[in-house]
């Protein structure tokens, strides 16, 4: 890919995990930018899973009416109404993006980057860079967000906040305040599994179904922020273009690679003065043609930012 045939190199066994730290401290120190290049191992890491005690703690009920085995299989349920699919999906974009992760992993990258000339180029629809704190104008969501609703058609090219539709929708399923901004269900009190048929949101133009604004297919909306963000992530590629560049992919996996791993790889391979690093449990590897370039650290990312953040 990068120089004909692609060889990728794993992380090498000789190199100790401090070894590896300290590298990566030192090329982060270096660094006159830094790109994070974050996908869905970053926030499992940071404890957003999908399954367990947060799966059952949120969708027993639908666990035991239908048998799903993780949240994510759960949404694409053929629901028999709508009342009951945003029953379902109110809970599921509440959970994963109007709650801050329970884990540092976020938290520890924004204190290794505070200071830094930083942007964010991410897979996730999480919003947990915001709800730690990171600036919104160095972030680019390429996959949409799970606080934002879109035309199912589309019908136009706007999207719309959700916070407020999924917060009445959860109190009419029986979760209350908890004094603190947050939601919780009272002990004892099992929820509804329906929304007011009222609460159902549909396009405020054409009245159609509304969708999640998420990445399928060729429906999603690129909406003004969407390219806001893209042209922003391009300014910043133009001003860095032969600078010290830190490239740290954390968690991006094989499902879209052309997005984050395989520009990462080649603005490293053209770039002499860039460093590449990738942390990744079990997947921590990288182009031959950039491994001395490269610092590979085969384990968990909470564990190496905290880490990192230690020294």
């Amino acid at each position: 890919m990068l120089n004909g045939t692609l060889r990728l190199v794993g992380a090498p066994k000789r190199a100790s995990w401090d070894n590896r730290i300290e590298r990566l401290a030192r090329a982060l120190e270096e660094s006159d930018a830094v790109v994070i290049g974050a996908g869905a191992g970053l926030s499992t890491s940071a404890g957003l899973t999908y399954t367990g005690e947060r799966f059952q703690r949120w969708f027993g009920d639908f666990i035991d009416r239908y048998g799903f085995t993780d949240m994510y299989s759960g949404g694409f349920h053929p629901f028999c109404s709508f009342e009951e699919h945003w029953a379902y999906w109110s809970r599921y974009i509440y959970c994963n993006r109007y709650v801050k992760a329970p884990g540092s992993a976020y938290d520890d990258l924004l204190a290794l980057v505070r200071d830094r000339d930083c942007f964010v180029l991410t897979t996730n629809v999480d919003h947990q860079f915001q709800l730690a704190g990171f600036d919104i104008r160095r972030l680019f969501y390429t996959q949409g967000d799970y606080g934002l609703l879109q035309c199912s058609v589309p019908c136009h090219g706007r999207t719309y906040d959700n916070e407020g539709t999924v917060r009445a929708m959860l109190a009419a399923q029986g979760y209350v305040e908890d004094g603190v901004g947050g939601l919780h269900l009272p002990e004892g009190v099992r929820p509804r599994m329906e929304v007011p048929s009222d609460l159902v949101p549909r396009c405020p133009v054409c009245g159609k179904p509304v969708a999640m604004n998420l990445r399928s297919d060729d429906t999603f909306v690129e909406d003004e922020g969407w390219y806001r963000a893209a042209g922003r992530w391009a300014d910043f590629q133009r001003r860095h273009e032969r600078m010290r560049v830190l490239y740290l992919e954390l968690g991006v996996g094989y499902n879209t690679p052309v997005i984050i791993k395989f520009p990462f790889w080649r603005a490293v391979a053209g770039n002499p003065r860039a460093t590449y690093a990738c942390l990744n449990l079990g997947e921590a590897v990288a182009p031959a043609d950039i491994e001395r370039q490269s610092i590979l650290i085969d384990g968990d990312i909470s564990a190496a930012l905290a880490a990192l953040r230690g020294r």
